[in-house]
């Protein structure tokens, strides 16, 4: 797997709601806001977004309702024909195929979950999870064969023959993202998937999702509007406003480093020691003298709370998981966002 492939580039892609808006957009001046482009009667759920997503990386998307969170993610799918800018899916230019081409990439390469469960309530949970390999033609034998084992997967062994009704909202869940596991895609869209269960339901999908993720290795892109959420599950985080991207960066350097005053706004509540990691923090060491035992890159500063207020080192080391030293972590900088800046 190589991480740094780019599976899913967006450039300069544009959704403009209204009357012939691929005319409006060829006229639009470069520098016009939401507001301008509002008050000419159009509504723009997508403004000149560029953003690539990386083989293997979760990436979540978020924003208010009606930021354009769910709008991008169908211009990526092209459930919304974009009205401007070009989306490749590895490499091929989705708005150039033709309906059958599309059709087949979609069968073949993606998988969609979104808020509501779609299940077929007439249908078994076996006939659910099989139905999208009976839609590609798949022989019942082996599509009944991959059903059971997605099924295993996402912890429904025993339920096979039971209805939707008959399952909990987590477990009608399970049967929607075992149903668009069915087909092996590479790239799984995502759209609020636990929005509507309960708390503690909710935190166990996110467990076994984060489970299928380290198993399964999938591109994913991801939308929620919950920040815990999206600080659980994401290798980056795109914030969308009035259908830009006002930022996409890891979850530390966001919450470090916000870029836009929206964005600052966006995270203020959230505590960051317990967002920020080790070695986000470390530079690399200059000939400094590094005694002591090293810290663990992944390890929170949130984590390292009492050893940071008893320890009196300077410079403390921090390692990777595979004990190589990355450089030297400023005690009193990881202390700040601990105990926040006296300053």
């Amino acid at each position: 797997m190589k991480k740094d492939e780019v599976v899913i580039s967006c450039r300069n892609v544009w959704k403009l709601f209204g009357d012939q808006p691929e005319r409006f957009l060829s006229s639009l001046d470069e520098n016009a806001t939401y507001e301008d482009i509002r008050e000419q009667g159009y509504i723009a759920g997508v403004h000149d977004v560029s953003v690539d997503v990386h083989r293997g990386e979760m990436l979540v998307i978020m924003g208010l309702s009606g930021s354009g969170k769910s709008t991008l993610v169908r211009c990526m799918g092209r459930l919304h024909e974009s009205t401007g800018g070009a989306i490749e899916i590895e490499g091929v230019d989705i708005g150039s195929l033709e309906e059958d081409a599309l059709i087949n990439l979609r069968r073949q390469k993606m998988g969609m979950v979104f808020q509501s469960f779609g299940l077929l309530p007439h249908r078994t949970v076996l006939e659910n999870v099989a139905f999208p390999l009976e839609m590609r033609g798949q022989d019942r034998h082996e599509r009944r064969a991959r059903a059971m084992e997605v099924i295993e997967l996402v912890g429904l062994s025993g339920r096979e023959e039971y209805f939707p009704r008959e399952l909990s909202g987590g477990q009608q869940q399970r049967v929607g993202i075992a149903r668009s596991l069915a087909i092996e895609p590479d790239i799984w869209f995502l759209d609020e998937p636990f929005s509507a269960l309960d708390p503690l339901i909710r935190r166990e999908m996110q467990d076994e999702f984060l489970r299928l993720q380290e198993m399964l290795g999938k591109t994913i892109v991801f939308i929620t509007h919950d920040f815990d959420e999206a600080l659980r599950l994401a290798d980056r985080i795109a914030i969308m406003k009035d259908g830009a991207i006002e930022q996409c960066d890891t979850p530390d350097k966001i919450v470090l480093n916000p870029a836009t005053e929206y964005v600052a706004k966006f995270t203020e509540e959230i505590e960051k020691a317990r967002v920020v990691h080790a070695g986000v923090l470390a530079k690399p060491a200059k000939g400094k003298s590094l005694d002591g035992k090293a810290v663990k890159a992944s390890a929170t500063i949130q984590s390292l709370a009492r050893m940071l207020i008893s320890d009196k080192r300077k410079n403390i080391p921090v390692e990777d998981d595979a004990g190589k030293l990355l450089g030297a972590m400023d005690r009193q900088e990881a202390l700040d966002i601990l105990l926040g800046d006296a300053s």
